[in-house]
């Protein structure tokens, strides 16, 4: 990933807490950290990730042996 020369103000993370529909009480027990975190997560879900292999998975891979 690159840096971006793209500066982080109070009001860029007021927008992505309205993003993220965190209210004012929300954010009252949340760290700037959490939020970001959050953010990162929301990011995330559009990945797709590989699944856990079952044991039926490594018997047709490798036979029943």
């Amino acid at each position: 990933m690159r840096a971006t020369v793209r500066e982080s103000t109070g009001a860029l993370f007021m927008l992505r807490c309205a993003e993220l529909g965190l209210s004012d009480e929300a954010l009252d027990g949340m760290t700037m950290g959490m939020v970001y975190d959050m953010l990162i997560e929301r990011g995330n879900d559009d990945e797709e990730y590989p699944y856990k292999a079952t044991q039926e998975d490594i018997y047709s891979f490798f036979g029943k042996g």
